[in-house]
């Protein structure tokens, strides 16, 4: 098992790593002072799959858990659901000492994590992802939220874990298609941060795809490394952890006009390609590192070609986001791989040309 801590002060936590992980939740939650009882909050799937053995766990040392069920999908990702959720916690008499895990993807996660950072004005939570998508990125760093209408994680919170158990063995359970999903969080994070990373995803991405376990929990390690090390510097988004959103600009449009109907990790992937030909465009990045990232995506099973939705839509999409600052629209561009900046100077036409260019 390898450990990251998250350096946050009297808010950090660590990030535990490695097959068979899920297996020792019950004993480190007992280091941190944990006991009695214990609420999970998953989905059926996720629950058929790894909840009786995460209770068989827990059990073991002591814990008594109860299990709430949330419906698989984004669309559940909603004060409505959130709403429900209150009212099981009452009904299971939750005090504001009850942990609750997150166990699943990021639907669960952000919901969860919305519920535990609201629920008497806080309960501790507990990540434990179930997905690539989830591990190295929105297990981490204390976003959580609800979507509302059309947007995405417009109602929320900052609210730090009090740990997080990454499970390698639990990837081995993905479709082909989400784990596609998390590798486009995986290509961003190398992009803006890391180009020894990137190197390493070129040259194991057959494998990452075929799940060797190996690659996989060095992917998980090393990209959760850079998101713990980017949400030390910036824990309340004020700066550089703006860097982060790389692609998401686009991507989040692009999903807010599927109706969500678009994975996040494939607008994301869109998003990137998107913005690395801005980022040519405006004269800081080479085009044999557009190709690069291009081609690394589209290795990893993801989509680089945007769909057809008319470019004032999406325009319109991005007007809503969350980044906008005085009416401008922020964008994270690309100096080279590895090396990211953000900027709110990229010309409205500019980014009408190339979300023009299918």
């Amino acid at each position: 098992m390898r450990k990251i801590i998250v350096g946050l002060g009297s808010s950090g936590y660590g990030i535990y790593i490695g097959p068979g992980v899920l297996a020792s939740a019950g004993e480190r939650l007992r280091e941190k002072g944990f006991s009695g009882r214990l609420v999970i909050i998953t989905d059926p799937l996720v629950k058929e799959l790894y909840g009786e053995a995460l209770c068989r766990g827990l059990a073991g040392y002591g814990f008594d858990t109860d299990i709430l069920l949330v419906e698989r999908g984004e669309e559940h990702k909603s004060l409505e659901t959130a709403g429900r959720l209150y009212h099981e916690l009452t009904a299971l008499r939750a005090e504001r000492t009850t942990p609750v895990l997150a166990l699943g993807g990021g639907v669960i996660g952000d919901l969860a994590g919305f519920v535990a950072a609201t629920y008497l004005r806080g309960l501790p939570l507990v990540q434990v992802p179930t997905t690539l998508l989830a591990q190295v990125d929105s297990s981490i760093g204390g976003k959580v939220a609800v979507d509302h209408g059309r947007m995405k994680n417009m109602i929320g919170a900052f609210y730090q874990p009090a740990a997080v158990f990454a499970d390698i063995d639990a990837l081995k359970t993905l479709p082909p298609a989400e784990l596609s999903n998390g590798l486009a969080e995986v290509i961003k994070s190398a992009a803006i941060r890391d180009a020894g990373l990137f190197a390493f995803l070129e040259e194991n991405m057959e494998r990452a795809r075929a799940l060797d376990v190996e690659v996989l929990e060095e992917i998980v390690y090393r990209t959760a490394g850079i998101k713990a090390g980017v949400v030390e510097k910036d824990e309340r988004d004020s700066g550089l952890r703006g860097i982060l959103n790389y692609g998401h600009t686009i991507g989040h449009a692009l999903e807010s006009a599927s109706h969500f109907g678009l994975r996040h990790g494939s607008a994301v992937a869109i998003g990137m390609v998107a913005a690395a030909r801005l980022s040519h465009r405006m004269g800081a990045l080479d085009v044999s590192s557009v190709s690069r990232l291009k081609r690394l995506i589209e290795r990893a099973g993801l989509p680089v070609a945007l769909p057809d939705v008319p470019v004032p839509q999406l325009m319109e999409g991005m007007s809503h986001d969350k980044k906008v600052q005085q009416r401008k629209t922020r964008f994270v561009l690309l100096q080279e791989i590895g090396r990211a900046f953000i900027s709110d100077e990229v010309p409205p036409a500019l980014v009408e040309q190339v979300l023009a260019e299918r």
